[in-house]
């Protein structure tokens, strides 16, 4: 009733969990960018369809997995692979598939991880429900790129399912984590230099009944922000709540506030630099 994509590189220490959390789903696909590992060779003995495209952003590599792979089934969940799907969210999964096959009302649906730190669930760090758009009709559904992740392109249908999918971010350590958030926040000061709204259109969207508008609004503002990282760690900690998740939530506070250092450095680096803009170009076609 549905399929799975996995979006990997060197992922041998992370894919056998994920792939395992998928029993009984008969079509998973691996799109791998090109690991040096065994990460093709796990995928293969899990019986996973393995395709290998050179990764650009996020948004590209979905978008070519819905292009490009052979699905069995139009309804397609992306999962990454220190991710973990539940066994409540597969049952939802496929029974929203066969509704929708039925007849469909959507072009997909945000999914709410529950995003793990240190083994401990830390819904108040990471603002729970951070709302992901991971059920696609892969006929009609592509991403466009925001900063270093993905966003669902103007004017699909989407809606709202009950359960979660699991994210392990510490599943790979500390120092993968630093190593990541570096690189997303190098192409995250990129996109906001080629295209941030003004302060005052961020403003009027904080009165958005929309909370996924109203997130992103906020973070537009906290550029403007000096000592963003103090900033970063006293909402998150205090006024979210972050100290009621315990020892992990001061933890990964502590992490977001670095990251959000890091973003503030490559901004002032990139200001220093002649700009030529990074944003894409608007596509040749639709999308």
């Amino acid at each position: 009733m549905l399929s799975v994509v996995i979006l990997t590189l060197n992922e041998e220490n992370n894919l056998p969990a994920c792939l395992a959390s998928l029993s009984g789903v008969d079509d998973i696909h691996v799109l791998d960018s090109g690991s040096t590992d065994r990460t093709d060779v796990i995928a293969a003995d899990h019986g996973a369809h393995v395709s290998i495209n050179p990764f650009q952003n996020f948004a590209q590599q979905r978008n070519h997995a819905h292009e490009h792979l052979r699905f069995r089934h139009p309804w397609v969940f992306h999962l990454d692979a220190d991710e973990r799907m539940t066994p409540a969210l597969l049952a939802e999964l496929r029974a929203v598939a066969a509704t929708q096959n039925a007849a469909r009302t959507a072009d997909g649906f945000w999914v709410a991880p529950r995003m793990l730190w240190q083994g401990r669930w830390v819904p108040h760090c990471t603002d729970y429900p951070a709302w992901q758009a991971r059920f696609c009709h892969a006929p009609t559904f592509r991403f466009v790129e925001k900063g270093h992740g993905q966003r669902e392109a103007d004017g699909l249908r989407l809606a709202y399912l009950k359960n979660n999918y699991e994210h392990d971010m510490s599943a790979s350590g500390v120092d993968d984590w630093l190593a990541k958030h570096r690189r997303y926040a190098r192409r995250e000061a990129e996109a906001w230099l080629d295209s941030a709204p003004p302060a005052s259109a961020s403003l009027r969207a904080l009165l958005s009944r929309d909370a996924l508008v109203r997130r992103r609004a906020l973070k537009n503002l906290s550029y403007h922000l000096p000592a963003r990282p103090l900033a970063r760690l006293v909402y998150q900690y205090l006024l979210r709540g972050g100290f009621l998740d315990g020892p992990a939530g001061w933890s990964y506070c502590l992490l977001l506030a670095r990251y959000e250092g890091f973003a503030a450095a490559e901004i002032r680096r990139l200001r220093k630099l002649p700009r030529i803009s990074t944003a894409p170009r608007p596509p040749s076609g639709p999308l």
